[in-house]
């Protein structure tokens, strides 16, 4: 019989009952205890871009300059985040290429700057490991396709710079179809176990390459078309394609989307959840700008992610299905193309680049 001086708590004579835990009643209540099991990997986060337009500023500190810094991260549950690589306009291809070099730059040094907040992650185990330590996993990418001409080798370089997802919407081989050069782009993403984001392709191109991937592909940030016709929303037919696929559309918090309140997100949240289904619905807000943007009531900046999954809940949405729309799916993502790089790599060599 195990010595009752083992169990502290054991009911004897003169013993108390241990105190009770505070029931966890409200919905906001249970959306922070789910977040500290279950954080936000967010798909999409645009402040690399915006550093890099004022690179002394500390995001250690709150400012009312820009909507993320590490405060604000933490605060709304985030434990992984994608930091987009992506260029706005129209810039030239040479252009393109080293904006996308000074922003992995960029990138870095954030992480090298903040090591007790940030760390570089090229793996769902890093993804893992970070939130374990109580640090931010930072994914570098999506980069541009258009930094790919008719070689391979940028997509070796930025493999080899940590990048681990490529966003094909722009490039000549992904415009209106996909080429066979693009062919090529696919089988050796999947190889280096790079992840395809389909955000701003056309809806037959983010089919064909859906299908045409061995390893899920992702659309990081983006809303549902059936309740938004906005050009950058993803359809019905879209969605059933990432659900054949195991694929994972994350949904942004951009008014002109999703609509301005935190309720309109939560409605284009549930319908790529019915249609797509639990596995294949994430979180990919677009934050990271200057004020200006108009975002919805609510979820003006990181902080807002718990008010979402309170919302949620009070929908009725299983805790199961919550942990894989804030974490569960993304990381399955990354395992996923992680097991089919490792698989290609028993197949075949590594093409030669030239």
């Amino acid at each position: 019989m195990a010595d009752l001086q083992d169990e502290p708590h054991s009911v004897g004579i003169g013993a108390e009952d241990p105190p009770a835990a505070p029931a966890v009643t409200s919905a906001l209540e249970r959306a922070a205890a789910l977040l500290s099991a279950h954080p936000v990997a967010d798909g999409c986060n645009t402040l690399v871009w915006t550093l890099r337009q004022m690179p002394y500023h500390d995001i250690d500190t709150p400012d009312a300059g820009i909507d993320t810094d590490i405060p604000r991260l933490r605060a709304g549950g985030v434990g992984a985040q994608f930091w987009s690589l992506l260029t706005p306009g129209e810039a030239a291809d040479d252009q393109v290429v080293s904006d996308t070099l000074e922003q992995i730059d960029v990138a870095l040094a954030l992480v090298r700057r903040y090591p007790d907040s940030l760390c570089l992650a090229l793996t769902a185990d890093d993804m893992a490991d970070a939130r374990n330590r109580g640090r931010i996993a930072c994914f570098l990418g999506p980069v541009p396709g258009r930094t790919l001409t008719d070689s391979l080798s940028a997509l070796h370089a930025f493999h080899a710079l940590g990048v681990r997802i490529l966003a094909p919407a722009g490039a000549p081989w992904a415009r209106h179809d996909l080429e066979p050069f693009g062919h090529e782009v696919v089988q050796e993403a999947n190889r280096l176990g790079i992840v395809l984001d389909l955000t701003g392709c056309a809806s037959s191109t983010a089919r064909r390459i859906a299908a045409a991937s061995k390893s899920p592909v992702i659309i990081s940030n983006t809303a549902a078309a059936a309740l938004n016709p906005h050009p950058a929303n993803v359809t019905d037919e879209v969605l059933l394609a990432l659900r054949e696929a195991n694929g994972l559309a994350m949904i942004t918090f951009d008014t002109a989307r999703t609509g301005d309140s935190l309720h309109a997100v939560a409605d284009h949240i549930d319908h790529v959840r019915a249609v797509a289904g639990p596995h294949c619905v994430g979180l990919g807000a677009a934050f990271g700008t200057e004020p200006g943007d108009p975002r919805p009531t609510g979820l003006t900046d990181p902080s807002g992610y718990p008010r979402l999954i309170a919302e949620l809940l009070d929908r009725g949405w299983p805790e199961a299905d919550l942990a894989l729309l804030t974490w569960g799916n993304a990381q399955r993502v990354l395992r996923d193309a992680e097991f089919t790089a490792r698989a290609a790599h028993h197949r075949r060599p590594a093409p030669t680049p030239f």
